[in-house]
């Protein structure tokens, strides 16, 4: 684990930390290579699941336009996300320590709120099929459009896995908190600007104590 001097802002005294969906909060691998296969079958194009699974976080349209014509993206993505539910949401398992880092920041009193550029109703599938305890969640939010959200909702800490999401974080004057469990290892994440970067989300909760405990301008190094 390695971080960098916090800074925070709260939003009214209440401690509120955002989390990216995929690969932070989900192992969604599993899910979108079946979805990915059934669409291939679908629609006679094929797409190379493991190769696109490789890749998670940009919105789904930047994948696909890798294998469909750009006149098709539009119309693919939604029969995509028509299909979804059926083959990704019960094959797709919760990863280490998500529970329990949503549920450290709620026992410190504070609000977890999911930001992804996932499709929103498919996002909240995943929340509830795993019974993540988060407050709020929304979607279709990507790089630096999540500080929207994370604005909205007074966000001090974003958490993810892709240098997008410290993008996003960055944009909204939030601690960029990263978890080295997606397609960007520590170093890329760290480069592209994160205050702490940790091995994944079981180091959360020890974190999150001790920067409660110093205070929003601790130096956690």
């Amino acid at each position: 684990m390695t971080s960098r001097t916090a800074r925070t802002t709260r939003d009214g005294g209440t401690l509120t930390v955002g989390f990216d969906l995929d690969m932070t909060l989900i192992d969604s691998r599993p899910g979108i290579h079946a979805c990915y296969v059934a669409l291939s079958e679908r629609t006679g194009t094929h797409v190379d699941a493991d190769l696109a699974v490789t890749r998670l976080g940009p919105p789904l349209e930047q994948e696909l336009a890798h294998w469909f014509p750009a006149t098709e993206v539009a119309a693919t993505a939604e029969l995509y996300r028509e299909m979804y539910p059926t083959y990704a949401i019960a094959a797709t398992p919760a990863l280490p320590g998500a529970r329990a880092a949503v549920d450290a920041v709620r026992a410190a009193g504070g609000r977890a709120i999911v930001v992804t550029a996932k499709y929103e109703p498919n996002a909240k599938l995943h929340i509830e099929h795993l019974g993540i305890a988060a407050d709020a969640v929304v979607g279709n939010l990507w790089a630096e459009r999540k500080a929207q959200a994370l604005h909205e909702y007074g966000a001090s800490v974003y958490v993810g896995d892709h240098t997008g999401d410290v993008r996003g974080a960055r944009t909204a004057g939030a601690l960029s908190v990263a978890v080295a469990t997606g397609p960007c290892d520590a170093d890329e994440l760290r480069a592209a600007g994160a205050d702490v970067v940790l091995d994944d989300l079981s180091q959360f909760p020890a974190w999150l104590a001790a920067h409660v405990a110093d205070g929003p301008a601790a130096d956690l190094a």
